[in-house]
């Protein structure tokens, strides 16, 4: 999918709800900064979130980040389990439940993929405002895989109770500050 020697946008979902999800979403943006092959090019707004599912569990934290990648797609996605793992995440439980931090790739360039562990675009993307706002804050109203345009997902999406809550800022070391 990449040439050799060049690299592609792509867009990463963040969020957790338990411990503290402001230090959670920091570590994943700084372990981001630190990924050989990736550079964190663009963080938005972290926004609250109702949980989606489950509804018996605090409320989320989400941001989205836009990074420069010389990875593949499965390549990529590694990355982002093995940073889910070294901050503690471990995959058991309920679906949809609380998690200390998630990071899920939602778009890779305007990749259409479906393998056994990858799909993109990711496939509820669309069904999540917490996933949509903060991707539009970041790219305005761009142009999605299979022709859809961002502004009419985000007027197609369910009302979820979404709150900004504040921005992130990083450095040219990949840290928020």
């Amino acid at each position: 999918m990449i040439e050799s020697g060049s690299s592609v946008s792509a867009w990463i979902g963040l969020g957790g709800n338990l411990g503290d999800p402001a230090v959670a979403l920091q570590d994943a943006f700084d372990a981001l900064g630190r990924t050989l092959g990736v550079e964190l090019t663009a963080v938005s707004s972290v926004y609250q979130s109702a949980p989606v599912g489950l509804s018996a569990q605090p409320d989320f934290l989400n941001a989205v980040a836009r990074v420069d990648t010389s990875l593949e797609p499965g390549e990529l996605l590694e990355q982002l389990l093995r940073i889910e793992t070294e901050q503690g995440r471990v995959r058991l439980g309920e679906r949809f439940g609380p998690r200390l931090i998630d990071l899920d790739l939602l778009l890779y360039n305007e990749a259409v993929l479906q393998t056994e562990d990858l799909t993109l675009p990711h496939p509820r993307m669309l069904e999540r405002r917490f996933v949509l706002e903060p991707l539009a804050e970041l790219e305005g109203d761009m142009g999605l895989p299979g022709g859809r345009r961002l502004s009419d997902c985000l007027r197609a999406c369910s009302d979820q109770r979404l709150n900004k809550i504040g921005s992130l800022r990083f450095s040219s070391e990949g840290r928020i500050s």
